[in-house]
This record gives C-alpha cells, structure tokens and sequence, in this order.
C-alpha cells in the first residue's frame, strides 16, 4: 500500500482496490484470490476428497448473451440483485414495461408495521422505547426479502442524500420514528420530489438530527436567534448544493473563473426563521407506564406524526433568502410553503438531485449531458410536471449512457459498489431468509470487523461519503474524477469485508436466541437463522458453470475472462466431482461466491 496524505474528513485509500481507470485494479483480483486460498485452505474442508476429473482453468461454460448481460446490469442498478428468474422476467417485456410494473405496484408492509408485528411497540422489561436495535432488524428485513425491490432500492439512495442517523438519535420511540422514516422514504420513492422534501422537513427524525425540533424565535432580551443548521444543510446538502449550476450540472464561474456561491450568510439566517415553532407533536397526552414500574413513557404515536407547529415560538419577522422575501407577520405553513417551493423550484435543484442520483445507482462521473438530459425531466415531465420521481428513475435508467455499450468500456464508467449493497445483493441474490422471522442482523458499521457502514447509520448529515470525493494519490486524482464510495476504502475495510463476508457467504449469519425479539445479547447462546438458499449454484458445483452463473447474476457480465480462469483454477485446487458430499459442494459454492464477491471485476460495478 501507498500512504496518502490524509485531508480533514477523508480516509485513506486502499489503490488496490481501484477503479477500472486505474492499472492496479487487476491486481486486485490476484491479491484478493492469493488473500481469500489461505483463508479458506485452498477452497475446501477438511473432508475435500479425491481431485476430481478433468477440469481445467479453461473449462468456462457458455457466456451469457449480449440481451442477458444487459439486463443483469439494468436490474443491478435498478434495484439490488439480478437472479436467473429476474434477469428471465426483464427478457420477456421491454425495460421501460418492467419500470413501470415496479411503479405502479402498491407498497407492502411497511417498517412500523414490521416493529408492530414483531411486538417491540410493547411497553415491558426490555425497553424498546430506548433501544436502536430493532431498527437494524426492521431495515434489514426491508431490503434483504420481500417484494418492491426497486422501490426500496430508491428509497436506500434518497437516504443517502436527506441523511438522518440512528448513531445519534436519542429520545423515546427512535426505532419507531427511524421506521417511519424510512416508511416515509418508500412511499415517496415515485412520488414527487416537492412532497418528498416537505415530508422529511416536518418528519421527528429529521427534526432531531437537523435541530427544527424546538427550533425558536429570535429572543433580543437574551440574545437567542433561530438555529441554522436544518436552513444549511437543507440548501446544501438537500437541493441546491454550495454553487450555481447550468443546466447539465456543471458550475457557472464568472468573470474570474470562480464558482459563484449559490448562498451566503444572510441567506442561511433568513431562511432559519422559516424553521421556528416546531416539535414533536405530543397532543394527544397519552402516557404509558413502564412495566413493574412507576414511570411513564410518552405514545409512540409522535413518532409518525409531522412536526407540530407552535405561532408562539415562531419568528414573525420578515425572511429573505435566495432572492424571495417571506413578509413580516407571514404564518408559519406559509412561511415554509413559500421556503420549500422556493427551493424546489430553485434551477439548482434538477441538475444537483439527478448528479446525485445517477451516483448512487449508476456511475461516479456521468457526463454533463448525462446530468442534464436526467434534469431536464426533473423540471418537466410528459404532463408538464415538476419534481417526478417516476420520470426522473425511467430517465436514470434507461439514459443511452446507462445502457450503451460504449459507456461500459469506457474505463472511467461504473461505480464501487458500497459496502452494504454487496451484502443486500448477496441476500437477495441467493434467497437469504430467517427462520424465526427476526432479521436479527444488527449494526453492520464497525470498520475493523464489518463492513463499515449500515443502512440510516450514516456518521454525519454529509452521508458516509461526499458526493465529490476524489481518492487521493490515483489516477482519479490526476483527472479530478469523483469516485464517492471510495471514501470508506482504506487497508482496515478491506480486510473487514473479505473477513467478513467469508463467514457470512458460508455460514450464513448467526444472532441470539433468535426467536424472541429482544437483542439477548447477554445469553451466550447464538443460533443460526438469516441463511442462503444455493440450490441453484449447489446443482453446479462439480463444473465450471458455477462460475459464469456467479459472473452473470452477481457482476452482470463484467467477471473478465482472466478473473474467471483464476477462480476455476483455485477451485479445482480442491475439485468437487457431482457425487461428492453435500457439505463439498456448499464449500465449493461459498468459496466460489466469495472469490467473485472479492474481485475487482465484481467491486466496481459497471
């Protein structure tokens, strides 16, 4: 490894684990199969059996077709995972059909009724109206089973950019108020982007984390002004970004060659006063006393309500900010109506929103016309709407540059896949389930031993990376490249995540007592129960097919032929013939997963 110079806010970065832009990344797979033979001895158990046949490093089954490829990669970017039955079910209609239908499906079980169900709204011994835990269990659940995959993979990317985080949340009922959050991300997935906006500004969670939760006015007496921090990060992280943009995306300069600062100061002081007089809303007084005890705990029901507001708390003052004055003695709703269409309507908003966006579910450096062809239908629809996310998505996915192939070999295209997507994929892509129904997968964030990162656990509002990153000491460096994801590689991750997978793809994940919903962290008795079902991958165990099933469902086709060779050669190091054990075969399959999983050719997703 190279050291870096390590910049405020920025972590190290592992260049052995690069982009495709950069020369290294075929070391990569080289160093990751040397890496994962001596973890796994060499790919088998201790009751390998004899060397079987006759395979060879050559012996690669039938590629998949051009049609295939396509819409594996389709699927993996629309939602989380692309099975033999997906990528069959996408074949047999159009791309913008398959859009739709997902769309146009109604919304399953939601978070709170998940926590509902699993009885952690119950007011007993184990205190679940301070406890974060099930809402890991509620979010894995979310997005390893269930229908609405696309649904919710849109709803894990807005996350990302209207970022709250259960690491700092502290109040009663955050589980519940994390769910509902989520809940309220899902359901406006392929809304509209102006509702989307107003409901995570009023949302508790929000509230909390940004500081609108009791947010008051000006108090000249004691020299009190209303806080910034939800007015701030509304305009810079949420939709207008630091700088003005042209339509593509790109930033307007001006006589100087310097960006022009989309905001200042006094901008960020008016529109704080937009944000006074809300809490939680607590009406209905409702208190609940603690099992065995004499305290009471307030309803949870404030942790799926808006915001209330109070006029008694709120500025009256005039607010001006972004060129809109909200008059003197305007009404609080009015007031933030005035403030969120202005923001909304802002020329900033598509370019910065679809910039975002097409990070997340595409590639790290769309090209301007990219970033602006997606605007455009942000601020215009077919209907002439503004803010549609179901025109935005269509527009994401089905851009030539997503799907042409001239973009896939293009060395700069393509993203590193995060952390927890890889392991949402390898669930959804082999049937993970659990067999008590606990999902008890719990914080996945420690760096060392995880994964370093966990859905709604970001570390700060600036998400678990900034949109802008540029890994240090690269050739990315060189070009001025973004690659976003990058920010959480450094030498410690890496090997977290290859530790950890090994255990997680062959044993699947073990919790305590699984069948009671409390964390019983305490009872030293951990059993398996999140599992995988290799079924399909068990059948072709004995051949080399299991490797260009592995390349086609988990890379999408971008598993380089090289890449392929040296994982069949590792395989075949400790063969596996069709009669062989049952127990053989699972650790041939959990090896195979593992090595492709490890890949370069897997890591960056093109």
């Amino acid at each position: 490894m190279l050291a870096t110079e390590q910049k405020e806010g920025e972590q190290n970065v592992d260049l052995q684990a690069a982009n495709p832009s950069v020369p290294v990344a075929k070391t990569t797979a080289s160093l990751a199969a040397t890496a994962l033979l001596a973890a796994c001895g060499g790919g088998g158990g201790a009751d390998s059996g004899p060397v079987s046949s006759g395979e060879t490093s050559a012996d690669v089954a039938k590629p998949a077709t051009a049609a295939e490829i396509d819409a594996a990669r389709f699927l993996q970017q629309a939602q989380f995972s692309s099975t033999q039955a997906e990528i069959t079910d996408v074949l047999q209609t159009t791309q913008a059909r398959w859009l739709k239908r997902q769309m146009d499906a109604p919304q399953g079980q939601t978070g709170w009724e998940w926590l509902e169900m699993r009885g952690y709204g119950l007011m007993d011994t184990n205190r679940y109206f301070s406890t974060t835990y099930q809402a890991d269990f509620m979010l894995w659940n979310q997005l390893m089973s269930g229908p609405e995959a696309m649904r919710k993979r849109m709803a894990l990317a807005l996350s990302e950019l209207f970022v709250v985080s259960l690491d700092t949340a502290e109040y009663s009922w955050r589980s519940h108020a994390f769910a509902h959050y989520w809940d309220t991300l899902v359901k406006n997935a392929f809304g509209n982007f102006r509702q989307l906006l107003e409901d995570v500004t009023l949302h508790p969670a929000m509230g909390y984390y940004l500081n609108t939760k009791g947010n008051q006015k000006e108090n000249t007496s004691s020299g009190r002004t209303p806080d910034e921090n939800y007015a701030r990060e509304v305009m810079q992280l949420f939709t207008i970004g630091l700088h003005q943009l042209n339509p593509d995306g790109t930033e307007k300069r001006d006589a100087g060659g310097n960006p022009i600062e989309t905001y200042a100061p006094p901008d960020v002081a008016g529109l704080a006063r937009v944000f006074t007089g809300y809490d939680f809303d607590r009406s209905d007084g409702v208190r609940i006393t603690i099992t065995g005890q004499t305290a009471t705990v307030e309803s949870r029901d404030f942790a799926r309500k808006p915001m209330s507001f109070d006029a008694g708390k709120h500025s009256s003052l005039a607010a001006t900010f972004l060129g809109v004055t909200v008059e003197a003695g305007t009404s609080g709703p009015e007031a933030l109506k005035t403030a969120l269409d202005t923001l909304f309507n802002h020329p900033n908003a598509g370019p910065f929103f679809a910039r975002q966006m097409i990070q997340r579910l595409v590639t790290s450096n769309p090209s301007a016309a990219y970033v602006g062809r997606v605007a455009a239908r942000f601020n215009r629809n077919d209907a002439g709407v503004r803010g549609d996310l179901r025109t935005v998505w269509t527009a994401i996915l089905l851009d030539p540059e997503a799907r042409g192939v001239p973009g896939v070999a293009n060395p700069g295209f393509g993203k590193l896949r995060e952390p927890m997507l890889r392991l949402i994929q390898w669930a959804r892509s082999f049937g993970v389930t659990s067999a008590a129904g606990s999902w008890k997968i719990f914080n996945t964030s420690n760096p060392a031993t995880q994964l370093g990162q966990s859905p709604l656990r970001a570390p700060s509002v600036f998400n678990f990376f900034r949109p802008g990153f540029v890994p240090p000491n690269t050739i990315m460096a060189a070009a001025q490249a973004p690659a976003p994801e990058f920010q959480l590689v450094n030498e410690t991750t890496v090997s977290a995540y290859l530790n950890y997978m090994q255990t997680v793809i062959r044993g699947g994940i073990s919790c305590p007592k699984p069948d009671v919903p409390e964390a019983a962290l305490g009872s030293g008795i951990y059993q398996l129960d999140v599992k995988p079902d290799y079924a399909g991958e068990l059948a072709l165990a004995s051949n080399a097919a299991l490797v260009s099933h592995l390349g086609l469902v988990l890379c999408a086709g971008s598993l380089l032929p090289a890449t392929q060779n040296l994982i069949v050669s590792v395989l075949n190091a400790r063969p596996v013939t069709s009669d062989g054990s049952d127990a053989l075969k699972l650790d041939r399959v959990a090896v195979a997963v593992l090595m492709v999983m490890a890949s370069a050719d897997y890591l960056i997703q093109k």
